[in-house]
């Protein structure tokens, strides 16, 4: 499944990089694409994909054109050396140009009415994700607010595990942020909610915030449930990744728009559900092209009228089994918790065939017993496992070394 946009986007782009990109030459065995040509629809999408290891291996010479040097690049400040934050696998280095990671958010924020008219002006930050390094900030020891402050962004946590966030350590955040007045919180979803709780705790109320903005990873409905109860604005869910940029804004709870000038999307095996391998052709990074980029994850489209919406089903290689050896997706679970109040967090943990261990984390008033049977009975029909899933609380569920959480964990895991 295509996107509904016209090519001519990509036929601009394309045909010129299968020539000129070292990577892209090997790859394409000579098909070049013609953007002028009738069947270049055909021939793009007989294209091989790629992925992350193409982009590793023999970087970044295999992005870099004739006549192009990178300390050329570098010297001159056009471009910046990135990587991703190693989650789905090992970390990869990437090629970018200068300012082009805020201007892409910038463009997927703004389809966003709400959110646009929020930005009206140059709008403060409080940024509370997993620290990582970047060439904008670097944690080397404990820096500094001054070293965390960055234009109109306060980067505000110094650790990658907020379970074990002291209270010193959240005293001190809050009282950054409400010194700060942001005008909204950018998080990870369970980095924001285990600031929320403490906000909760506290009666800690932050009235410059106008949304917060989710991103980084998946955004479970209890982790939403939370945001907006303790903050009392609308969350947002803003989805891309470090190599490919924003990509997708959500509009409506779950619903999500695309950048069109951003990249090109594409849906490719989609099963009985239309849920699909997500596909990225990016169209405005020219240092570093990625065409029919496999992003690894999934997602839907839903198409009615003359409006496309994504909905994302989270990483596939998250995704679970049910007895049958049919695919289930970090949404489908998530679903499970739809209407159900008291869980902060959770992990669904297959440990066989037909068992399974759902971990979970409450806030102060924890649900029901009978809610808990609730919860398990909907993922055991989910998983047409009767008895097979096992419910076991937990005040912390730890990260990957990425530091970013896994709501579901399948067997090889």
């Amino acid at each position: 499944m295509i996107d509904s946009i016209p090519l001519d986007l990509v036929a601009a782009h394309v045909p010129r990089w299968l020539e000129e990109v070292p990577l892209y030459q090997k790859l394409s065995k000579g098909r070049r694409c013609r953007g002028e040509e009738l069947d270049f629809a055909d021939c793009f999408q007989s294209l091989p994909l790629i992925t992350k290891q193409d982009i590793r291996r023999e970087f970044p010479q295999n992005f870099l054109r004739a006549n192009m040097d990178l300390q050329d690049l570098i010297d001159r400040d056009v471009v910046e050396l990135e990587r991703t934050s190693g989650t789905s696998e090992d970390a990869t280095p990437l090629l970018l140009g200068r300012g082009w990671w805020n201007e892409q958010e910038q463009k997927a924020l703004r389809l966003n009415p709400w959110v646009d008219r929020a930005l009206a002006s140059k709008a403060r930050r409080a940024t509370i994700v997993s620290p990582m390094c970047s060439s904008e900030i670097c944690y080397t020891g404990t820096p500094t607010r001054e070293d965390r402050t960055l234009e109109n962004a306060l980067f505000v946590n110094l650790s990658r595990h907020p379970y074990l966030w002291s209270e010193a350590a959240l005293q001190r955040m809050a009282r950054e942020v409400m010194e700060w007045k942001p005008d909204f919180l950018d998080v990870d979803p369970v980095y924001g909610v285990l600031f929320a709780r403490y906000c909760q705790r506290q009666g800690i109320h932050l009235p410059t915030v106008k949304f917060v903005l989710s991103s980084y990873e998946y955004l479970s409905v209890v982790h939403r449930r939370l945001l907006e109860q303790v903050f009392k604005v609308p969350v947002f869910d803003l989805y891309g990744s470090t190599e490919t940029g924003h990509l997708l804004m959500e509009m409506e709870p779950g619903l999500m728009a695309s950048s069109h000038a951003t990249a090109y999307l594409e849906i490719l095996t989609p099963g009985n559900q239309g849920v699909g391998r997500l596909v990225v052709t990016t169209l405005t990074n020219d240092f570093m092209p990625l065409i029919r980029y496999d992003i690894g994850d999934l997602a839907r489209k839903n198409i009615s009228g003359n409006r496309t919406r994504y909905e994302l089903h989270g990483r596939a290689r998250d995704a679970l089994l049910d007895t049958h050896g049919r695919r289930v997706t970090v949404r489908q679970v998530d679903q499970c918790l739809m209407g159900i109040e008291g869980i902060a967090h959770y992990q669904l943990h297959q440990t066989g065939a037909r068992s399974y261990i759902w971990t979970y984390s409450t806030v102060a008033i924890a649900p029901t017993e009978e809610r808990i049977g609730q919860i398990r009975d909907r993922l055991e029909s989910l998983m047409d496992a009767p008895g097979g899933v096992h419910p076991r609380a937990s005040e912390i569920i730890p990260c990957e070394h990425s530091g970013k959480f896994r709501l579901c964990r399948p067997m090889s895991a």
